[in-house]
């Protein structure tokens, strides 16, 4: 923490302070500003009324309650709060490198408040965007070109939902692998291809085989019962569901 206070930096807020409260703060940078007075007077000089009552430095109590009076006032004044060092780190001597790291915030604040300060940056101001409700729902009539859209969007190149995507490397010397983006014609395209010959959905295939002698089995043609309006009826059929009874005439 030590090598990373910059002494450059110091001049500058050395500079600043002392131009802004009219006090010198002494040949130490820290222990001038140790007892909190200084500090106490730059904020109010900064927003009048920060720090109503500055304690004279008698004991380590007031000048305790100097520093955290600084802190919190700087902390109404904007600086972040993880910007802002502790009171001991200071007072303790323990971290100058944050304590200097909050005064560069605390001027870079003041900065952008409008006061005339060498050191720090501006920070930027916010911007508040206030859109009608018309406009919002607008907006959500828009679709991004890769989301459907047909201004210059392209599926060009895309294979079918759920087709695997076949690598070929022709250094390797396998074969070129099938264009998967092509759609064979039993897919379901209509140019060309036919269905004749294709039983029912769910139908058993048979298998027939003339050298193992088996009878040859015509699944092609659909019977009479099973749903032909060709001369079939359904006359004396029950209702779906209903139980079929048995008649024989020797038993009644």
């Amino acid at each position: 923490l030590a090598q990373k206070y910059d002494l450059q930096h110091e001049r500058e807020l050395r500079a600043w302070i002392e131009g802004t409260t009219g006090r010198r703060i002494g040949d130490n940078f820290m222990d001038g500003l140790k007892d909190g007075v200084i500090l106490c007077e730059l904020i109010n000089k900064l927003q009048p009324g920060s720090v109503p009552k500055v304690n004279e430095p008698v004991q380590n109590w007031h000048k305790l309650e100097n520093i955290g009076n600084f802190l919190r006032a700087i902390t109404r004044y904007g600086v972040k709060p993880h910007d802002i060092f502790e009171a001991n780190d200071l007072f303790e001597n323990t971290n100058h490198t944050q304590v200097q790291s909050t005064l560069i915030a605390l001027a870079s604040q003041a900065k952008t408040k409008g006061n005339k300060v060498g050191l720090g940056v501006k920070y930027a101001e916010k911007q508040q965007r206030h859109f009608q409700p018309e406009k919002l729902r607008e907006g959500r009539n828009i679709i991004g070109l890769q989301m459907g859209t047909n201004k210059f969007a392209s599926q060009q190149g895309m294979t079918a939902y759920g087709t695997r995507r076949h690598l070929y490397d022709p250094k390797l010397g396998t074969d070129q692998p099938l264009d998967q983006a092509t759609i064979s014609l039993q897919m379901g395209t209509n140019k060309g291809a036919s269905q004749a010959g294709m039983t029912a959905p769910g139908t058993k295939r048979q298998i027939f085989e003339p050298a193992l002698g088996m009878e040859h089995c015509d699944t092609l043609t659909i019977g009479l019962q099973m749903g032909t309006n060709k001369g079939a009826s359904q006359t004396g059929m029950t209702v779906y569901g209903l139980p079929r009874q048995v008649y024989d005439p020797k038993y009644c």
